[in-house]
This record gives structure tokens, C-alpha cells and sequence, in this order.
């Protein structure tokens, strides 16, 4: 063959072989562009914004389960750890709409940490978010879990306190009857019915006052007051009580100290603890009632010469219907529900309430509330 012609198809063979080396290399580009763009694990547009903008937990998950974006509050609640769920029960989730593609909201009750049984409620809504990812929605609702679970405990409790006296009042006047000819009898009875009745009649009074505190979030006939005539109003209401146990009441400390509330509960606290005092005292013992003021604080002390409370039942003297003794309240007619007043009426007016005890020693609860003139001086807007 010419050398010409073989020229001709050596350059033209070398032409393509070229076309095609780069026809290669073209598709191999594009091959890759696209394995970048299906491992680049951004998220459209505003997402991550969004998400890190919330309070609650939220999280973008990406088809092999890692956590691409999380929101401070996912991490915060140990949702989200080292760019993965935590929890199984959230995975299972998240694999179940990947695979239907329907979005589930449901309520997920997960361990709040590896030790212990403590438990968090959470409304979690999961759902697509593009064709690749998943996002995870998780709100915190232990609290509406928590008072859902305070609200069955104080019914079941009053039930059982209510029908204490309830069935004695039946028991008795049924007894009334047969015993019609039997005046000491009859009397003995009568006597019965009186003391159930007054018990009940306290429980009912005292369960409507502590709704009603719970259900206030402001005072609504609030003024400056002074401190001594508060003392010495709940002294008087205690007053028969002292003399019949031999209880010396003695008012000591700061005087002319003003706070700031509504004068009949604060009266209804101090009654409760004195009338506390003196009933779990021993006959012809001292109660001392005390004032203090410190750092625009007013604190009112309490301290019997009682039996003193053990460590153990310090942290559920405030529960609603909790007795220390439950023998001698029931003899003394103790609902269980005075300090359980006494905290939130204190709560309602910015204060807070303690207790300190040792047994064989007695106990001192203080209240302490913002002084009237630290509350004048504060600026507009100050919570105190």
C-alpha cells in the first residue's frame, strides 16, 4: 500500500482513538459529578436555618441514618449523639417512612439517660423532606405527662380522704336508730357525727381554697402590708388551741417589716404553720414565731418543740395530703392539706417556702417573701 494512504489511516485511527479516550473521560466526569452530588450531604435551601432556629429538637437524616443537621435543642435532650440518633425507637421511625413514605406523628416515651428509670415524653412527627432525606420532629411534653399524673393522684386522694368521713357519717346515724332509747348513747353518737362532719366540712373548704390558689396566677387584691399585724392575726386564730395544749406562743425579731400581697391568705399561711406547730407539739412546750430581713428579703419562721420530721419525709411534707404522723392527724383532725396551702399561697405572692428538721428536736419552716420596699425600689418590670 502507498505510504500515503498509510499516513492518511495511521493519523485518522490516532483521531479515533482520541475521541474516544476523551468520549471516556467525558462520561467519567459526568459519572462522578453525580456520585458528588448523591454523597453531598447538603440540604436544600433554608433548612438548616430553620432547624437551628428551634427550641425543640429537630433533626435531618440522611438514607444511611446519619444526622446531617440538628437542631441545639436535639442535642440538649440527648436525642442526637456523635451525628446519629440515639435512640432505636426514633430509628425505627425514620426507617419506617423511608420505606412507606408516609409521615407518622406519634407520642415516644424514651429513657432520659443510660442510668436510672427516669423516663421523657416527646410528640415526635416524622416525615420526607425531599427525596432523599428525613426529618425528625421531637417536643418535650413530660410536663403535661407530669400533671396528667398529679391530676389522677390528688383525685384517687381525695376519694380516700373523702370517704373516711363519709362512711363514719353513715356508720353513725344508721347506729343512731337502734340506740333512739340509749340518751348516752345517743349522745356519744351525736358527738361522733359533729367531729366527722367538721372534718369533712374542713377537707371540702380546704380542697376548694387550694384549687383556687393553683389556678391563680396573680394576686387579685394585693397591697403593702405589714408584717406584725399578719403575726398576730394568725396568733389569735390560734389562740384557743395554744391554751388548751399549754403552748406558750412567743413573736420575736424585726419589726415594722412590709411585704407586698393579699393580707387573708398570708394570714391563712402563718395560721397553718402555728396551728402545725401546736398540734405537733408536746403539751406545755413554746412555739416560737420569728422575724428576719435580709437583702430586701423577709423571712417568718416557725419553730415547735415537736417530734421533728425525718430526713427521709423532709422532701414530701408539701404533698397534698402527706402526713408525717398519720395516726395523730387523723386523731387531731389533720387533712394532710395545710402545707400543701401554705406553699402555694407563699409561690403566688414571689416566695418560696422550707423546712428544717431533726428528730427529737422539732422543726422551723420559714417563709420568705420579697420585702415591700425592695419591691418599691425595683425597676418597671422587675419579676420580683
Amino acid at each position: 500500500m502507498d505510504s500515503g494512504w498509510l499516513v492518511l489511516l495511521s493519523v485518522a485511527f490516532g483521531l479515533l482513538v482520541g475521541a474516544g479516550f476523551m468520549a471516556l473521560l467525558h462520561a467519567a466526569e459526568r459519572r462522578g459529578s453525580n456520585a458528588v452530588d448523591v454523597v453531598n450531604p447538603a440540604v436544600p435551601d433554608g433548612v438548616e436555618q430553620v432547624i437551628n432556629a428551634l427550641d425543640s429538637a429537630g433533626v435531618v437524616i440522611d438514607p444511611s441514618n446519619n444526622v446531617v443537621t440538628a437542631s441545639p435543642g436535639s442535642i440538649s435532650f440527648g436525642l442526637v449523639a456523635q451525628q446519629a440518633l440515639v435512640h432505636p425507637e426514633l430509628v425505627a421511625l425514620v426507617d419506617k417512612v423511608r420505606s412507606s413514605g408516609e409521615p407518622i406523628t406519634t407520642a415516644v416515651e424514651l429513657a432520659r439517660g443510660p442510668f436510672g428509670d427516669a423516663s421523657v415524653h416527646y410528640l415526635v412527627r416524622v416525615a420526607r423532606l425531599g427525596s432523599r432525606y428525613i426529618l425528625l420532629l421531637a417536643e418535650d411534653h413530660s410536663e403535661t405527662f407530669r400533671l396528667e399524673d398529679v391530676r389522677r393522684d390528688f383525685i384517687a386522694n381525695i376519694s380516700h380522704e373523702l370517704k373516711t368521713p363519709i362512711g363514719a357519717i353513715s356508720l353513725l346515724s344508721e347506729a343512731l336508730d337502734p340506740a333512739a332509747d340509749d340518751p348516752e348513747q345517743v349522745r356519744r353518737f351525736a358527738k361522733r357525727l359533729h367531729t366527722e362532719a367538721a372534718r369533712l366540712t374542713r377537707i371540702t373548704q380546704e380542697i376548694i381554697e387550694l384549687s383556687r390558689l393553683q389556678a391563680a396566677d396573680t394576686l387579685r387584691s394585693a397591697e403593702v402590708l405589714n408584717v406584725d399585724h399578719l403575726i398576730a392575726s394568725a396568733i389569735d386564730q390560734n389562740h384557743v388551741q395554744a391554751e388548751l395544749r399549754g403552748t406558750t406562743l412567743v413573736k420575736g425579731g424585726a419589726k415594722h417589716v412590709e411585704v407586698f400581697g393579699d393580707e387573708s391568705l398570708l394570714v391563712m399561711a402563718i395560721h397553718n404553720l402555728v396551728g402545725n406547730a401546736i398540734q405537733y407539739s408536746l403539751d406545755n412546750s413554746r412555739v416560737g414565731i420569728g422575724v428576719r430581713v435580709e437583702d430586701g428579703v423577709v423571712e417568718i419562721a416557725v419553730t415547735d418543740q415537736g417530734l421533728g420530721i425525718a430526713s427521709d419525709d423532709l422532701d414530701r411534707v408539701f404533698e397534698r395530703f402527706f402526713r408525717v404522723d398519720q395516726a395523730r392527724s387523723r386523731n387531731t383532725g389533720g387533712t394532710g392539706l395545710g402545707l400543701s396551702i401554705v406553699k402555694h399561697i407563699v409561690e403566688n405572692h414571689g416566695g418560696d417556702v422550707r423546712v428544717w428538721s431533726q428528730l427529737g428536736r422539732g422543726s422551723t419552716f420559714t417563709i420568705r417573701l420579697p420585702e415591700a420596699t425592695s419591691l418599691a425600689s425595683a425597676p418597671q418590670g422587675d419579676s420580683r
